[in-house]
């Protein structure tokens, strides 16, 4: 019965999963194309860098030499295309049970013997599913570009780059998927998750602009999402996997414990 339901919402989430995987990979592809182009024009591109403050720039992820490919990665897709990718995907896959729901059509797999928790833990299976192959899209569309001319990129760095953004994804959609049992409303929780999305890029762009401001960055989401020393020195941060796995764990099991609870009628 479970293995059913799994793949059934595996199902429902196919088409969703392969646009924007496929979004995620052509981005990701062209972005690395551009690189060596970067690298050869790299004194232009500095000089013109240095006229924006050192604070505004590391809020958009430069933080060092534009051409390292830990901070191009980082600034060009980790900030500007992963965490789009990755809430569309955590919103859309989590508030399910709050849309089948409103459409009065959450009886029909509750009717029979499955509990309540086997449904949601396959629905929460699946966002783990499509997050992980989203951010493997994305990984591998930066090291088939890098590949096609001769960027030099360190596959296996960006590999743990990918497994780190699948990581910094997983609180966005234990997060939907809690709201969304609480408030069984799709469209108040998809506003809730972007509200706080763009709060806590807010709060890390001021922590970098404004360093007696910095420790508003340590409550941004964003300041977990940093793979350029991963990518750069190979090195990983495991206080962040902890925190972000903390709150992943706390959130589902909340939202596990809430749903076998949940009055679904009101």
């Amino acid at each position: 019965m479970i293995g059913t339901v799994l793949r059934l919402e595996l199902r429902r989430s196919r088409s969703l999963t392969i646009w924007l995987a496929l979004t995620a990979f052509l981005y990701s592809a062209v972005i690395a194309g551009f690189y060596p182009v970067l690298v050869e024009s790299m004194s232009f591109i500095e000089d013109f860098l240095k006229t924006f403050p050192e604070g505004l720039l590391a809020g958009f992820g430069v933080d060092a030499s534009f051409a390292d490919p830990g901070v191009y990665y980082t600034s060009n897709v980790g900030i500007a295309l992963w965490p789009i990718v990755a809430a569309i995907a955590a919103v859309a896959i989590g508030t399910r049970v709050a849309a089948d729901t409103e459409r009065g059509w959450i009886e029909l797999p509750l009717a029979g013997r499955l509990p309540r928790t086997a449904y949601l833990g396959a629905t929460i299976a699946v966002e783990m599913i499509v997050l992980a192959v989203l951010a493997a899209a994305t990984v591998a569309g930066i090291i088939v570009g890098g590949e096609l001319v001769g960027a030099g990129f360190d596959a296996g760095r960006f590999a743990l780059a990918g497994v780190a953004a699948w990581i910094w994804a997983l609180p966005i959609a234990a997060i939907a998927t809690l709201l969304a049992v609480s408030t069984l409303s799709r469209s108040r929780t998809a506003g809730v998750v972007a509200g706080i999305l763009v709060l806590m890029y807010l709060l890390r762009l001021v922590a970098q602009i404004e360093p007696s401001l910095g420790w508003l960055g340590s409550l941004s989401a964003f300041d977990y999402l940093y793979p350029t020393p991963i990518i750069d020195d190979g090195v990983f941060r495991p206080g962040d996997l902890l925190v972000l796995g903390g709150i992943t764990v706390a959130a589902w099991g909340g939202s596990l414990w809430a749903f076998r609870r949940r009055d679904l009628v009101a």
